[in-house]
């Protein structure tokens, strides 16, 4: 189903759409600032990532419980849930081998996945723009990944890639699914992702105290919860591969924040310059995409010819 169809089926104008993965990518890019906080560090830092992601998908299962209005039964809820929590394993994980950087970016490799599936499966037709925004992000992507790539672990980068496919499962399952209740679908993801990750919890013994609940709770809420139930209704009049483009903000943005809160830590690192370069081919695209919608959409109509 091509971007018209979506529009006409659902009657919203995509921009409605746009908006929402916009503000989404806002909300998921301050993830740096909750797992970075100083007030996590009486954590073991071999599981604090897995303590974090359980924690943070518990309070999004709360919040989001509150918010569904339907509980709708389907088989394709199974591979939606088990797709979203293969995706948090592998992230998770290849941050133990990785340095952090790297698997974000890694995992960001998803809009190409979401081209080449969405194009084969839901025979969408991606328009020029969409094209041009496509190479300029793997242009840029793979600025960054070339100086990350070096020295890493062979077995990090490859579930970091694993991490990049899962996601843009994520992303292609709720389009799949965008005609069911958007809350109930966020809510099912991020119980299963709970589930999954209660065992290490219940292993390591290791409890929030004091102020990091209210930590927690804006990681899972603010971070997680809220920002998935934008994507997932953006996904009504957006296409997947114009989502997934979107979406890369969510990394440009994450080491701005992390500089603002945190730039006086002392383990504080700033972005290579690869970084930034490669920031700027990505953000290039997005400018290319989006300028000439907005001049075609604000064009001056021209007035009849009178006879």
């Amino acid at each position: 189903m091509t971007q018209t169809n979506i529009q006409s089926s659902t009657g919203a104008s995509p921009w409605r759409g746009r908006i929402l993965i916009i503000v989404g990518a806002v909300m998921w890019s301050t993830s740096g600032f909750f797992a970075k906080a100083p007030i996590f560090d009486d954590w073991p830092e071999d599981s604090r990532g897995l303590l974090l992601a359980f924690w943070r998908a518990l309070f999004a299962a709360i919040v989001l419980g509150l918010m569904v209005r339907r509980v709708q039964w389907t088989w394709k809820l199974l591979p939606m849930t088990a797709t979203f929590a293969a995706m948090n394993w592998a992230y998770l994980t290849s941050l133990v081998y990785c340095e952090s950087t790297l698997a974000i970016w890694l995992q960001y490799t998803a809009p190409v996945w979401v081209f080449l599936i969405g194009w084969l499966w839901f025979r969408d037709q991606p328009r020029w723009r969409d094209w041009m925004l496509l190479t300029f992000a793997t242009v840029g992507v793979s600025i960054i990944l070339r100086a990350e790539l070096w020295g890493a672990s062979p077995v990090g980068v490859r579930i970091g890639l694993a991490s990049g496919l899962t996601f843009a499962g994520v992303v292609l399952m709720l389009r799949w699914l965008r005609d069911y209740d958007a809350a109930w679908l966020v809510f099912l993801n991020h119980v299963a992702t709970a589930i999954l990750f209660l065992p290490v919890v219940i292993h390591q013994q290791v409890y929030p105290t004091g102020n990091q609940w209210i930590y927690l709770v804006g990681f899972g809420v603010f971070q997680m919860g809220i920002p998935y139930l934008l994507f997932a209704r953006a996904l009504r009049t957006v296409s997947s591969h114009e989502a997934s483009g979107l979406s890369l903000l969510e990394p440009l943005l994450v080491p701005l924040w992390v500089f603002l809160a945190w730039h006086n830590a002392a383990d504080y690192e700033p972005p290579a310059w690869t970084t930034i370069v490669g920031g700027g081919f990505i953000l290039a695209g997005l400018l290319v995409r989006y300028i000439h919608v907005r001049k075609s959409t604000f064009v001056k109509p021209k007035r009849p010819i009178e006879e």
